[in-house]
């Protein structure tokens, strides 16, 4: 089991220079795990695209479809407090906070490419 940030999701998904890597990274370890906040956030992702016109609705849909399968019974709420008491040790948002959160809590790894992520949290953030 990993935690993986948003970005390593949609790396997953979207061509970017880290597909690649990315499905070599579900080959490796199936099971992918997050806070609730990565639907907010990969949705903002999509809308990016969709804005850029390099998605399409349908196809912006079909891809936040299939990620909500891949994470489906796979979510968590995460304790605000470990979220704030994470704020206040590093230069991270709470955005970010909540993936760190969640990992230590659960004891497993955060994949990220999140320079500052890897740099806050060596011990629990390990790149892509």
């Amino acid at each position: 089991m990993i935690v993986v940030d948003t970005n390593v999701l949609a790396y997953l998904y979207l061509p970017t220079d880290y597909a690649e890597k990315t499905e070599d990274l579900l080959q490796q370890d199936p099971e992918w795990v997050a806070p609730t906040l990565w639907r907010s956030e990969f949705r903002n992702v999509l809308a990016l695209y969709l804005r850029k016109h390099l998605l399409s609705s349908d196809q912006a849909v079909a891809i936040q479809d299939e990620a909500e399968s891949l994470l489906h019974a796979c979510e968590y709420l995460v304790n605000s407090f470990a979220v704030l008491q994470l704020v206040q040790q590093s230069r991270c948002s709470a955005y970010d906070c909540e993936f760190v959160a969640l990992a230590q809590s659960l004891r497993v790894p955060l994949i990220t490419v999140d320079k500052q992520i890897l740099k806050d949290f060596p011990a629990t953030a390990k790149p892509l």
